[in-house]
Order: structure tokens, then C-alpha cells, then sequence
């Protein structure tokens, strides 16, 4: 099985990290894990003229690192084989297109992360996600 797993360091998408782990374990042709990290980086587009192009990428890189380094550290703990993917734009949409073109059998995340407030009032990226993807998303609570 083929995962693709959405992380951003939160508790919920640690969970999913968690239950992930254990699909694979139960698995009989374990594959690699991919991890992903996306981060919107609209807001961030004007400050670019003033800092450039490069420090908001080393920027929104550091942002994913640290979103990526608990879910590294449980998946290196476990033993489970795992890459890394990290892109840029919206969140959802660049989720489901990872997913999709890929070749992921399946998208695993968090049901909520840490845009929880913001996600009330807009609406969750784990439900975009769900309504954007051509391939099964399985949200862990």
C-alpha cells in the first residue's frame, strides 16, 4: 500500500502518523511512506520583493521541517521506510495533487490541525481535501 500522509506537526496529524505506522506494520508489502508538508504561501508572495524569492522559501522550508520532524522520528522509531515531500500553495489542493498524480493508493491525515479556528471559519482542509482528491482519504480523529 501506497500512503501518502499529510502532516503539519499537529497533535491530530501525529495521530494519523501513529495509525499509519500501524497499516503499515500489518501490511504484507510494505511500501515507503511519503510525507508531506504544505504550506500556503500567499500571504507570504509581497513580502518576497522585499526579502527576495529565496528567504521566503528557506523560510516556508524551516516551516516544514519542524512540521516534519516529529512524524520523521516516530516512522525512524517504528522502522517504517519513509520520503519526504514538501510544496507550496494551497493546502488542500496541492494535497489532493500529490495524491492523485503520485500513484498514492491512499491520502492519510489528521481530521483537524492546527488551523482549527481558522478552519471554522472557512472550512477544514481535511474536507477539501476529501472533495478534491480521486483517490481515498482516510482522516484520523
Amino acid at each position: 500500500m501506497k500512503i501518502l500522509l499529510a502532516t503539519d506537526g499537529s497533535k491530530n496529524s501525529m495521530r494519523a502518523v501513529k495509525f499509519a505506522i500501524r497499516l503499515m506494520q500489518e501490511s504484507t508489502a510494505p511500501e515507503p511512506i511519503t510525507l508531506i508538508s504544505v504550506h500556503d504561501d500567499t500571504g507570504l508572495r509581497h513580502a518576497q520583493r522585499f526579502v527576495g524569492k529565496k528567504a521566503v522559501q528557506e523560510y516556508l522550508r524551516e516551516l516544514s521541517d519542524e512540521d516534519l520532524a516529529g512524524a520523521r522520528r516516530l516512522l525512524d522509531k517504528a522502522g517504517i521506510r519513509h520520503d519526504m515531500m514538501i510544496r507550496y500553495g494551497n493546502v488542500a489542493a496541492e494535497i489532493a495533487e500529490a495524491g492523485s498524480s503520485g500513484g498514492f493508493d491512499m491520502i492519510v491525515m489528521g481530521s483537524k490541525g492546527r488551523t482549527a479556528l481558522k478552519d471554522l471559519l472557512v472550512g477544514s482542509i481535511a474536507q477539501r481535501v476529501i472533495e478534491l482528491s480521486r483517490i481515498p482519504v482516510l482522516l484520523v480523529k
